[in-house]
């Protein structure tokens, strides 16, 4: 069928892989939440958050609602969220969140990956002094005064807002608070009718490492490595 064919399967493919690892994480997110508080969205602000990210990236409703019956009944995997810490080559720091039914697994492909890249995976506390833990929020801009918006928001514990590009490129708004306040922002936004497109904790670098290209690939290539593994969920790093 020719080269056209063969570029435009590989781009296909990757982008059927990309979706279905976030579908998986986001059921995930759906399980934990709805054993933590419950199948109703109304209710339980963690579901409604995991539900909006489902939404912002084409995850089917059907998908979503039989994660919610899947995490009602009795025989669900019960998932465990850790976070593992260590360092990638040349010293950079790495958190990694996971969302695991067989911790003994998870640490043991991580090290394992960790190692074979040049990496060590550390202790609990060994890195995570260089990193503060945020909610991080995204909105559609449409509508939206955003200094007005900011200063409304900052008595409910907004840390910072301003303009960013999505993943596509487009426009969107980018709203941070501290974890501990995660809920009082979310709660603020939907009291002012604001939906957010997606919002996720995140851990934040306090500083960044500045690395030439070729080490700067090294930790790259770890990085994409670890993020193969089904149980995690997400990776930070503090690579400029």
């Amino acid at each position: 069928m020719g080269r056209i064919f063969e570029v435009r399967k590989a781009t296909m493919f990757a982008r059927w892989d990309k979706m279905a690892k976030q579908f998986t994480r986001i059921a995930k997110d759906i399980a934990i939440a709805v054993k933590a508080s419950g199948p109703s969205p109304d209710s339980n602000p963690a579901l409604r958050r995991a539900i909006q990210n489902a939404r912002a990236c084409n995850m089917p409703k059907e998908k979503v609602e039989s994660a919610i019956k899947r995490a009602s009944g009795q025989t669900e995997i019960n998932y465990q969220v850790n976070v593992y810490e260590g360092y990638a080559p040349h010293g950079v720091p790495v958190m990694v969140e996971s969302a695991t039914d067989n911790p003994t697994r998870t640490v043991s492909n991580l090290r394992r990956t960790f190692k074979e890249h040049g990496g060590n995976l550390g202790a609990s506390g060994s890195v995570a002094f260089l990193f503060k833990q945020m909610g991080v929020f995204r909105l559609n801009p449409e509508g939206v005064d955003l200094d007005e918006l900011e200063l409304d928001l900052i008595d409910h514990g907004l840390e910072e807002m301003g303009e960013s590009t999505g993943e596509k490129g487009e426009k969107i708004i980018v709203a941070r608070c501290l974890f501990k306040n995660f809920g009082h922002l979310q709660a603020a936004l939907e009291a002012r009718k604001v939906t957010p497109i997606s919002s996720t904790s995140e851990y934040v670098p306090e500083t960044f490492s500045e690395l030439p290209n070729d080490h700067a690939t090294e930790v790259l290539k770890m990085i994409d490595a670890i993020e193969q593994d089904d149980d995690v969920q997400h990776v930070f790093h503090n690579l400029k």
